[in-house]
């Protein structure tokens, strides 16, 4: 950080903003990634791993060929974005999203716009079958939303150039919302679908929804009924699904041209929709304190062992000196009576005198006698276990420019980001009064 205090994080996107959820979500977005305090990179330098929260929520939809999921889509977001018809359209994955112009991505240019959906890479063929379309329209909620339009599925001899029923399991775990839709004249009962649903129900059955389709080609009220109990009855007979309660709202495109008496519960799903994102800012707001509070734990935790390094370090350095000066004096000694013993003892006393050379020689026959006590397997040993007495580790301390950057870390988290995660929280309270 270059010992500057932090900047508070501007939003450059203000002005492209339209609703309270998109400005909260974008906000708390940018506090995560902003290139010089981003959370994401503070917490980076801590050893702690954050991951910045989605701008949009997830919505897959998934059902049988022809059951209407991309003429919801197109519905949803007033404008045709994905092919619909009998045929089956879709057959592999494409994300419908929200942007400043109309786009149409590949593969690779799809999983660059949205990383964290990398793991299809190991679902071996996908890479052919995923694209994005990126649609200009505002209208709903669709800013917020990403709809993920998946394969119709079908039984019988249909084969596909991918593990359809594996792919599919795993994006329903990744998105915040799963719609099934189940088509009165075509598949309804599909087993590839209810396969699917059996598996997606054991790990996020909170996330499933199921919905009668195109209710208004299911001739009367009393077809529409009977096959919506085909239906339930073939779900409850499945091991992971018969103790859930189901509700299967009837929805179909308006057609003013075409009037039905059919109850239309479509209004439902765009209810259901805007539910989930204000529960994902509620959720973003919350995941953004705990961060917060983690970052400044851990900062907090560093600079207390901090201190109690260099408690340590001042206790050791008498025990450092007195271990250096043995250290250096006992091989010496050691030396020393070596190269004595290379004399006699009349050599010794016309070199140093009598008095020393008898003073020399019982500290050093002391020194051989205890060497050669130690056998000769084990003296490497001693010397390890010696150095090792002598070395005491010193506690790597930080420096004054890593404590006063953790400092205004600290700061920086308190004064800004939390107060901004305050005025967001206190926005959001006003705008459902």
């Amino acid at each position: 950080m270059s010992g500057r205090k932090p900047r508070s994080v501007a939003n450059p996107l203000g002005s492209a903003i339209t609703t309270p959820s998109e400005r909260i979500l974008k906000e708390c977005h940018s506090l995560y990634v902003d290139s010089e305090n981003g959370l994401v990179k503070i917490a980076s330098s801590l050893g702690v791993r954050l991951l910045p929260p989605r701008k949009k929520i997830i919505v897959m939809i998934m059902g049988n060929h022809s059951a209407g999921k991309s003429s919801f889509i197109n519905w949803y977001a007033e404008e045709h974005i994905q092919k619909a018809g009998v045929a089956i359209e879709t057959q592999g994955f494409t994300f419908i999203t929200s942007g400043r112009k109309r786009e149409s991505l590949t593969g690779n240019a799809t999983l660059h716009l949205y990383p964290h959906f990398r793991p299809l890479l190991e679902f071996k063929g996908v890479m052919d079958y995923l694209s994005a379309e990126i649609s200009t329209s505002k209208q709903k909620k669709f800013s917020l939303v990403t709809f993920v339009d998946t394969p119709g599925l079908v039984d019988g001899d249909m084969v596909y150039p991918f593990d359809v029923n594996s792919a599919i399991t795993w994006l329903g775990e990744q998105a915040d919302l799963v719609f099934v839709f189940f088509d009165p004249m075509g598949q309804a009962l599909c087993k590839r679908t209810l396969n699917i649903v059996e598996k997606l129900s054991e790990k996020c059955g909170d996330k499933l929804l199921f919905y009668l389709s195109k209710a208004d080609e299911a001739g009367k009220e009393t077809d529409r009924q009977r096959v919506m109990m085909q239906i339930v009855q073939e779900l409850c007979r499945r091991p992971g699904l018969n103790k859930c309660g189901f509700e299967m709202p009837t929805i179909y495109i308006p057609n003013p041209q075409r009037p039905s008496r059919c109850v239309n519960q479509i209004d439902g799903v765009c209810q259901t929709i805007e539910k989930t994102i204000n529960q994902a800012v509620q959720k973003t707001l919350d995941q953004l304190e705990k961060d917060c509070d983690l970052i400044c734990s851990t900062i907090s935790n560093r600079l207390e062992q901090d201190r109690a390094d260099v408690t340590h370090n001042k206790s050791v350095r008498l025990h450092s000196f007195l271990c250096g000066a043995l250290g250096i004096f006992l091989p010496a000694l050691f030396i020393l009576s070596f190269i004595l013993n290379t004399f006699s003892l009349e050599q010794l006393d016309e070199l140093l005198g009598e008095g020393l050379a008898r003073t020399l020689s019982i500290f050093t026959g002391i020194v051989i006698y205890l060497w050669d006590w130690i056998p000769e397997d084990g003296q490497v040993v001693f010397v390890i276990f010696f150095g090792a007495f002598l070395l005491r580790i010193w506690n790597k301390t930080l420096t004054k420019k890593e404590k006063r950057t953790m400092a205004e870390y600290s700061d920086y988290i308190q004064d800004i980001v939390k107060t901004k995660k305050v005025s967001l929280f206190h926005f959001v309270s006003l705008c459902h009064v």
